[in-house]
């Protein structure tokens, strides 16, 4: 399957002579979620964006961000990230034979989203400051230097990720709502651009984890807590563009605890086979949460990044290993419990 500008060329801002660097993005698995949709009483799907190459959503819009920033002669690109935007950078800036540079939260990345970003190559800086700080830094360097910014403030950014709109689209056809996580916003802005583009209007549900709900308080949050790292964001950069999504397509913003999105994290792994990081599953805890909108049959669950991301939580979620002596009556004995 070709990657993402190639496969849609004609919806996307590049010529067909243009540089396109890509690891072949998209294309992933629409899944049904049959135990789910029983909880809630509708047709409920998941939306597998972990299976993009680096493991997340990311990579839809940095295929078309690194081109553009191929093609206009950038000798850098730069991101502020709490994780996933850095390792689909580095990848992809690695692909481009392009420098690439991150600036993190100190402590505040998870362990397989800082690997990643280390083996492709990124200089990875640690800022003593949460990422609101870190994004307001490097749209600041980017304007002194030759360097890309390729936060989702990238308008490519979102032209990528609009994207998987278009894949539900060609696979199911219309959906009555879309649940997804909101950190920077930048995903909610694509995908409600995505519909539009297709004539499509289901209703956009966002949902933000508690300690980091900036959207739902209607105000920025100064120091965002959430075990979801993915977005512990404060100040989203596409704050105004998600909130005229969620209103223009009679959808809401909604706060979901970190309890409930855990919750939800442990129930999509048990009982749907579906491993998604944290962040992810906020979508899904707030669709168990506040149950499915009245006149809503037919639902997407966007799950944003693959549950290796962060193993570090997947440990301290999970069961116990169980030890056990080379002996057969020991061995069935830890078998059968």
């Amino acid at each position: 399957m070709p990657g993402l500008i190639d496969r849609y060329r004609d919806r996307l801002p590049f010529a067909p002579g243009d540089p396109v660097v890509s690891l072949q993005e998209g294309s992933t698995p629409l899944v049904p979620a049959p135990t789910l949709g029983d909880r809630v009483g509708a047709e409920v799907y998941l939306k597998i964006e972990g299976a993009n190459p680096t493991g997340s959503f990311k990579d839809r819009g940095m295929t078309c961000a690194v081109s553009d920033a191929l093609r206009g002669g950038a000798e850098a690109v730069l991101c502020a990230s709490t994780g996933n935007t850095a390792a689909s950078l580095a990848a992809y800036a690695a692909r481009a034979g392009l420098r690439g540079a991150v600036i993190v939260p100190e402590g505040k990345i998870a362990t397989g989203k800082l690997a990643q970003a280390l083996m492709h190559g990124a200089r990875v800086i640690a800022l003593r400051g949460n990422f609101d700080v870190a994004l307001r830094l490097v749209r600041e360097v980017c304007e002194r230097q030759p360097i890309a910014l390729v936060n989702s403030v990238n308008p490519f950014r979102i032209e990528g990720q609009k994207t998987a709109s278009f894949e539900i689209h060609e696979e199911i056809g219309s959906i009555d709502a879309l649940c997804i996580p909101v950190g920077n916003a930048g995903n909610v802005t694509a995908y409600w651009k995505g519909f539009q583009e297709v004539g499509e209007a289901p209703r956009i549900l966002g949902f933000q984890a508690a300690g980091a709900a900036p959207l739902v308080d209607g105000r920025p949050v100064e120091h965002p807590e959430t075990v979801a790292s993915a977005i512990r964001i404060g100040n989203p950069a596409r704050w105004e563009e998600a909130m005229a999504a969620m209103t223009g397509s009679r959808g809401s913003v909604r706060a979901v605890s970190d309890e409930e999105i855990l919750d939800a994290y442990r129930f999509l792994a048990s009982r749907e086979g579906v491993f998604c990081e944290p962040a992810s599953a906020a979508g899904v805890a707030g669709l168990l949460k506040y149950g499915a909108p009245e006149g809503v049959a037919r639902i997407v669950c966007v799950l944003t990044g693959h549950g290796l991301k962060d193993p570090q939580t997947a440990l301290m979620q999970a069961g116990s290993v169980v030890p056990c002596e080379p002996e057969l009556d020991a061995v069935e004995h830890a078998v059968l419990g």
